[in-house]
């Protein structure tokens, strides 16, 4: 694996890396988790009359084939909203997604329905990406879409799409994508190329890591204010 400015975290006894590229590898299985990847976003707004940039959905699989390639990766989940909408599979945005699939043939890939897959439906069988209902149990883990605490193992969601604002020297603010974890539920930043982001409030003891292009970094939380300004 090439080196890349990731976090790494013991979680359930299981060792998770989170990476820039806004998904988390659990390499005791190599298994790649995406969260929220939203294929067919752009398509499903263009065929509303909404003018929005064409070519994300290539974007975001350009991004899932580079770290299966690097990372070796041997499983893909998706943490739920694989498909943005019922419209979201056009001919052209299907064709490009068969492509990206036959080209991972040996992969194996994962679905935890989430709220956009129940109104999208399925992947088409021709994808080979079998879907199931939340929870999906693996190595202590709970894999899920929405991020709620779960009996008996550690939850890994989206739904959220989680970002922080981090300041600069200069007094500037950038929002960031970010990795959120309490003590019984872990949420990964939405992974699609054409997604908003929500801002987050982190209670004490929470664990927030922002990822940049370049590398993920824990924030360190903010010290409380005493007295009055």
């Amino acid at each position: 694996m090439d080196r890349v400015a990731t976090v790494t975290l013991k979680v359930s006894g299981q060792t998770l890396l989170l990476l820039p590229e806004k998904v988390v590898f659990l390499p005791e299985c190599d298994t790649l988790l995406v969260a929220d990847a939203h294929i067919g976003k752009a398509t499903s707004f263009r065929q509303l009359g909404v003018p929005v940039p064409a070519g994300t959905t290539g974007e975001t699989l350009s991004v899932l084939t580079r770290l299966i390639q690097r990372l070796d990766a041997k499983r893909v989940v998706f943490l739920g909203d694989f498909l943005h909408s019922a419209r979201s599979l056009a001919p052209d945005t299907l064709a490009t997604v068969r492509r990206w699939r036959e080209l991972h043939g040996p992969v194996e890939m994962t679905l935890v329905r989430g709220n956009h897959d129940d109104r999208a439906g399925d992947p088409p069988a021709v994808l080979d990406i079998q879907p199931f209902d939340e929870p999906v149990a693996l190595r202590g883990l709970a894999l899920a879409h929405h991020p709620r605490p779960m009996a008996g193992a550690y939850v890994l969601a989206g739904h959220l799409h989680p970002c922080v604002s981090v300041g600069g020297r200069a007094h500037d603010w950038h929002r960031l994508p970010c990795f959120w974890f309490s003590d019984r539920v872990g949420v990964l930043p939405a992974f699609g190329a054409f997604t908003g982001m929500q801002a987050i409030r982190p209670r004490p003891g929470e664990r927030v890591y922002a990822a940049a292009p370049d590398r993920v970094f824990e924030l360190q939380p903010r010290p409380k204010l005493v007295g009055r300004l």
